[in-house]
């Protein structure tokens, strides 16, 4: 038991260890897109960290495995390396045995990784969509920034104001500068000038809102040319469009588990399988990190990092591939993903056994040749 504790209490560390570095990695690229997003005013900034807290779940549910694999590399590593695993294997500690302890906190590795998969991910996803749907439905006036220009419409359009109320109602000092683009969109046709003493917001019945500008100008032209043409008007309209938010989710990720289970349709089956696949991508990587974290002293724990690193890439790459032909059709459903497990399943066990076993054979052929000589 007393063993059981040690490894136990060395191998968590390690995870979590490891398993919050990988976060703040994948959270900070995934913060930087939408803090971008953000900066060209298509997305609120209150809003930041509440999609980074949703998100959190459907990042650790792939982390944790990832954690526990490297988690058993460096920490039985060590162990290795400072010979107290060769004092737990003069004890009786064999590799069977080494796996059985390790199962421990792989099964609670399992358990937290099912709770994320199958319950708060979803949940997640579902609320980011919410929130990225209230964006969407925002116009230009209300992600607009005092003294910054903002670009909307995929570039073609930047917008400027010096002064905004507290109520953004009412604006001061604005500048919109608009690309005319050709009715296919793919040629430019001249550039639109807009510059105003004072606006605001005015909205019509059917929905849509206008910028209601006041005391301004208006130039037409081609850059480069002296063809310009200068309007001065008393008030001009400008519809305002909404933003275009980028939000990488997919509807069925956003899916109750529950429901996926009552569903015939070929992607929620897919969807279903990915995520009872998730928890038990934990045992099977496990029962790979065990045999390949023995290392002799002499050539150092990192030796079989970089080959176990690509094993369980290759892992995931199968499993990822094998979840988009699941989509398509080309792989019948009662297959589905589990032929990737049993696959790398079975070779966590030969590498579990391989060394056992031809430790066996060489004994046995060693007597053969004794008795035979």
């Amino acid at each position: 038991m007393i063993v059981f504790r040690y490894l136990s209490r060395e191998l968590l560390i390690t995870l979590s260890a490891v398993s919050a570095v990988l976060l703040v990695i994948i959270m900070s690229g995934r913060f930087i897109k939408y803090l971008a997003q953000a900066a060209q005013g298509l997305l609120d900034p209150g809003v930041l960290f509440l999609i980074m807290g949703f998100r959190l779940p459907g990042f650790l549910q792939l982390i944790l495995p990832l954690g526990l694999f490297l988690g058993i590399l460096l920490a039985y590593g060590r162990l290795y390396l400072d010979s107290e695993m060769t004092v737990l294997s003069a004890t009786g500690m064999s590799q069977s045995r080494l796996m059985a302890y390790t199962l421990a906190p792989t099964a609670l590795v399992a358990l937290l990784v099912a709770w994320l998969s199958m319950g708060l991910a979803p949940q997640g996803v579902a609320e980011v969509a919410r929130i990225l749907n209230e964006q969407d439905a925002l116009t230009e006036f209300d992600t607009l920034v005092p003294g910054r220009f903002q670009t909307m419409k995929n570039g073609t359009r930047v917008t400027y104001t010096r002064e905004l109320s507290e109520d953004r109602g009412e604006l001061a000092g604005i500048f919109i500068s608009e690309k005319r683009m050709s009715r296919q969109g793919d040629k430019e046709r001249g550039i639109t000038v807009l510059v105003a003493e004072s606006g605001r917001q005015e909205i019509q019945p059917d929905g849509s809102r206008y910028l209601i500008l006041e005391n301004g100008y208006r130039y037409d032209g081609n850059p480069g040319q002296a063809d310009y043409r200068a309007i001065q008007y008393d008030t001009y309209g400008v519809l305002l469009p909404k933003p275009e938010v980028s939000a990488e989710i997919s509807e069925r990720e956003a899916i109750p588990t529950r429901e996926l289970f009552g569903s015939d349709k070929q992607r929620y089956q897919a969807e279903l399988q990915w995520r009872l696949s998730i928890p038990l991508l934990a045992f099977v990587v496990a029962l790979m990190a065990v045999p390949l974290s023995k290392v002799n002293p002499r050539q150092g724990r990192f030796l079989k990092l970089l080959p176990a690193i690509l094993l369980y890439m290759a892992y995931l790459s199968l499993l990822i591939a094998a979840r988009g032909a699941l989509d398509k059709g080309k792989i019948p459903m009662q297959l589905g993903l589990w032929w990737v497990h049993g696959l790398f399943l079975a070779i966590g066990l030969l590498l579990l056994y391989w060394e056992p076993l031809r430790l066996k054979l060489a004994a046995r052929r060693t007597v053969r040749e004794v008795a035979h000589g």
